[in-house]
């Protein structure tokens, strides 16, 4: 495997692990009955919405078919990807899930 060959298997396999962050996210928005999309805004509100997004979306299940995504799980998905504004948000949304 060449230099070019080895940085695009680097490159594929960040996107891939991406991809199921993405994923991650979106279920676990599901499972505590809120719009991916709507917490992804308020994280990101000058981006527009992500084909990734709308995918990740499209694949999710219902919650009642989904397996358990611990919120310290999501979070820690979140940090190793660098998306500290949806993790902010996500803290925000557990935080105000404790009170109710």
């Amino acid at each position: 495997m060449n230099n070019h060959e080895f940085e695009q298997r680097v490159i594929q396999n960040y996107q891939n692990d991406e991809e199921m962050m993405i994923l991650i996210f979106a279920q676990w928005c599901v499972n505590h009955e809120l719009d991916p999309e709507k917490v992804y805004a308020q994280a990101y509100p000058s981006q527009a919405s992500s084909p990734a997004l709308q995918n990740a979306i499209s694949l999710t299940v219902p919650k009642e078919e989904a397996a358990h995504i611990s919120n310290d799980t999501l979070l820690n998905i979140l940090s190793i990807f660098g998306n500290d504004d949806l993790a902010f948000v996500i803290t925000e949304i557990i935080g105000k899930e404790k009170r109710s």
